[in-house]
């Protein structure tokens, strides 16, 4: 199958690393021209440039969507394709999870990505085609007992994501959530190390993690950013026009279903 991407933009949060890096770059090789986000300049504008010298098409804007849209807005008012990846997660005992926390991760995890798809929404589907998704995770289903904050918000997402589609239906633009399950990023590492011995190697502690945290693996390993990039380019283009109003798992087989 080969997905060519070519002319259309791609507005891709939370991508200055990991999960949202590696789907902006998985959307440049399709020759999509791709609008990073992060709230860090410098870590944004590296990853701009990283891959601009791989001869992608790239741009970053430093902010953060959790306080408004306007700076991404202003400079990109019109996208082809959405990919509504930022998220924030940490451990935390349920009963300490203060009013605010549960606010914070609200506003980051699913308000951020609400605001950008109703404003552009509309314009794909004027134009007749167009591609919005959420990140999701197999917490959404599986709520975490050490995090329940950020399960909840990825729950939410699949709510969003479904009833998007719906307002969209017939135009031509799809929207659909991605249910990525344990991934292997920076943030995951710092993550496992908050629930394994921070002095186990690497490879020890990613197999006690999954053995101790997420025995329902199938593959029994942490899944490569890459791997849920390829599912997000795949609903991006145009063989992917039939699919929509969906959850699709890219999670090991983690989440005990035979269902999607």
């Amino acid at each position: 199958m080969r997905i060519d991407l070519s002319g259309k933009t791609a507005l891709v949060t939370g991508s200055s690393s990991g999960i949202g890096l590696a789907i902006a770059t998985g959307l440049a090789a399709a020759g999509a021209r791709v609008v990073l986000t992060g709230r860090d300049e410098a870590r944004v504008s590296a990853a701009a440039d990283r891959l601009r010298a791989s001869g992608a098409d790239a741009s970053g804007i430093a902010v953060d969507l959790a306080a408004g849209a306007d700076a991404v807005l202003e400079r990109e008012p019109d996208v082809d394709i959405l990919v509504n990846n930022l998220g924030i997660f940490e451990a935390r005992p349920p009963l300490e999870i203060t009013e605010a926390e549960w606010q914070r991760y609200f506003e980051t995890n699913v308000l951020a990505g609400i605001r950008l798809t109703r404003h552009y929404l509309p314009g794909m589907m004027d134009r007749g085609w167009g591609r919005t998704q959420f990140i999701a995770s197999d917490s959404a289903v599986v709520i975490p007992a050490e995090m329940i904050h950020y399960g909840m918000t990825k729950t939410a997402l699949l709510g969003v994501s479904r009833g998007f589609a719906k307002a969209a239906a017939g135009s031509g633009v799809t929207v659909n959530t991605v249910i990525a399950g344990p991934t292997h990023t920076g943030g995951v590492e710092e993550f496992v190390y908050q629930l394994v011995p921070r002095d186990l190697p690497w490879d020890e502690a990613q197999r006690q993690f999954m053995r101790d945290h997420r025995p329902q693996s199938l593959i029994q390993r942490l899944i490569e950013p890459e791997e849920i990039a390829n599912m997000v380019v795949y609903l991006s283009s145009s063989q992917a026009s039939a699919t929509t109003g969906g959850a699709l798992r890219v999670d090991g087989g983690y989440v005990d279903a035979i269902l999607p």
